[in-house]
């Protein structure tokens, strides 16, 4: 993959955003709720909790189905982000040898419970963040974090390191367009000219961020990031985070999969 595709491969959860589904249309206020429930909820199950983690894929699912979300873009980013979470668990089962019984009197080591358990989590965790954004935008999941409390300077921040990215890639496509109109063949590709190349990169941000800072300050920037578009909270949005509470507290506090294997074994028999 170039590196222009990457860089508008960046942005293109922002124009996920700008769909209009039921899940888009509610307040941000209220999916940063949810979501924040959600990932709270599914880390706090003990690192051997397999089976008890299925069900809360529910929610996943149904906002990628309701927000027209596609699968395949979200799989892709939970997989180039996996190695991460991979590295954090990949040695649970060299340290932790215990073996465990499951179904049929078959023996596993815990080590490898603990790693698929990480990886669960990993998976619902990221699932959940990503499609926050698609169907929130970045901009907009700072806004509701600074409505719901959270200080200014914070949220300030993630915006400027959110935005600025895209600038920051701009000054690196040109450097490397002009890399790429200097250099015939091979000439241009090694370490010491990547090395020159991210001097110049970082020779240009500090000038860019000086300006930009300059520009700011003109403009009368106060530390908060306004926002022209009017938030309400409505009746749709406090069911919407009612009824995912409510779940969430289920499946938290209930084995929900224990007593549908009871149900499905009693009309087996």
């Amino acid at each position: 993959m170039t590196f222009d595709k990457e860089y508008f491969n960046i942005g293109y959860l922002d124009r996920l955003s700008y769909r209009d589904t039921v899940i888009h249309r509610l307040d941000s206020r209220a999916k940063v709720i949810a979501t924040t429930i959600f990932i709270i909820t599914v880390i706090s199950y003990p690192k051997y909790e397999v089976i008890s983690l299925v069900p809360f894929f529910i929610f996943p699912v149904l906002l990628i189905t309701l927000s027209d979300t596609p699968f395949k873009f979200v799989l892709k980013k939970i997989l180039v982000v996996s190695p991460f979470a991979v590295f954090i668990g990949i040695f649970n089962p060299l340290f932790d040898t215990r073996t465990v019984t499951l179904a049929h009197n078959a023996l596993i080591s815990a080590g490898w419970i603990s790693l698929l358990s990480i990886m669960m989590k990993f998976a619902l965790t990221i699932s959940a963040a990503i499609l926050l954004v698609a169907t929130t935008s970045f901009p907009g999941v700072c806004n509701a974090l600074q409505r719901l409390g959270i200080p200014a300077p914070f949220t300030s921040q993630l915006f400027f390191l959110y935005r600025y990215i895209f600038v920051l890639m701009e000054e690196a496509m040109r450097i490397v367009r002009a890399r790429d109109l200097r250099s015939f063949g091979n000439r241009g590709t090694g370490i010491k000219v990547f090395a020159r190349l991210i001097g110049i990169l970082l020779v240009r941000t500090f000038e860019r961020a000086e300006r930009i800072y300059e520009a700011m300050l003109s403009r009368g920037f106060g530390g908060n990031m306004p926002s022209m578009r009017q938030f309400r909270f409505t009746i749709s949005d406090a069911v919407f985070v009612f009824l995912t509470m409510a779940f969430f507290f289920a499946l938290r506090f209930y084995n929900i999969t224990e007593m549908i294997g009871r149900l499905i074994q009693g009309i087996t028999v």
